[in-house]
């Protein structure tokens, strides 16, 4: 009879932890209400207790929560569309505030709510901003220009955003076409205003070294003149000089010499009178 009396009493203890406790996890924060009424929310990680029948717990995510939707059509400074997709990272800072304003803790509900306070505040940003700053501008300054509007989002939500960022910024399809064409043909044009001064600066350079080549033929020209005529006023001058000593064997040496070279090769033929002063030291000693 004890056995049965032990095991009831077991699961009667069972029974009644089940519904008295309950447990937080360390990603987790808890509601206690009492009677559908908010009693407790400063609950730690672990496990709690609660009266049965009087007390109900709801717990709720106490880590980061992502809000990411469909990227958005934003008007900038110059009426232009551009497609902005964003994320959000929040969290619940005020649990109370949270279950209150978000229908009872319902996350998607409050994405919705962050979503349209987002959205409004990035629509007014971008339309300060041209196309140009939005696409080559610093993301972060987004961040910083929503901070009026997420500093007031504890007292009003409960949550707290942690961060905005910008994953991709688009043009439409049907403006990207003519950016991208405006983009080239400026590009082009540089593209051409480089090339025309590479061609000039490539005429400037070769017509200065044509010059210069000139220049340095003629200096070369004139120098090897100057040192052509000192030759050969140097080659005059000894000829006189041997000449002046003793003229007969000036003679004799220069007429050797030109025998040397007429016959130097072994089919030269020369046609000339033999009693002609080119053979005089042949037909005499002394070229009588």
């Amino acid at each position: 009879m004890m056995v049965p009396k032990i095991i009831i009493s077991v699961v009667l203890l069972a029974l009644i932890a089940s519904v008295s406790l309950f447990k937080v996890e360390q990603w987790e924060q808890a509601i206690v209400f009492k009677f559908r009424e908010i009693e407790r929310s400063d609950y730690k990680p672990g496990l709690h207790f609660k009266i049965p029948g009087v007390n109900t717990s709801q717990t709720f995510e106490a880590r980061l929560l992502n809000l990411d939707y469909e990227p958005q059509r934003f008007l900038t400074k110059e009426k232009k569309d551009v497609i902005v997709d964003y994320y959000v990272k929040w969290r619940i800072s005020d649990v109370d505030k949270f279950y209150t304003i978000s229908l009872g803790g319902d996350v998607q509900y409050a994405n919705g709510l962050l979503e349209q306070r987002i959205t409004r505040a990035l629509r007014d940003e971008f339309g300060k901003k041209t196309v140009q700053e939005v696409v080559a501008g610093d993301r972060g300054e987004i961040f910083d220009a929503l901070s009026a509007t997420i500093s007031g989002l504890p007292q009003e939500l409960g949550i707290s955003v942690v961060d905005v960022r910008t994953k991709r910024i688009d043009l439409p399809a049907e403006v990207s076409h003519s950016v991208y064409e405006r983009m080239r043909a400026e590009r082009l044009r540089v593209a051409k205003d480089f090339r025309a001064r590479g061609e000039e600066a490539a005429e400037r350079i070769s017509a200065s070294a044509d010059r210069d080549r000139e220049i340095i033929l003629a200096n070369a020209y004139r120098d090897a003149e100057i040192i052509k005529g000192e030759g050969d006023a140097q080659a005059t001058e000894t000829y006189a000089a041997a000449f002046s000593k003793d003229s007969e064997f000036y003679a004799f040496y220069r007429s050797l010499t030109a025998y040397q070279n007429s016959f130097s090769g072994h089919n030269d033929i020369l046609l000339i009178s033999p009693d002609s002063d080119f053979f005089k030291y042949f037909n005499h000693p002394l070229g009588r």
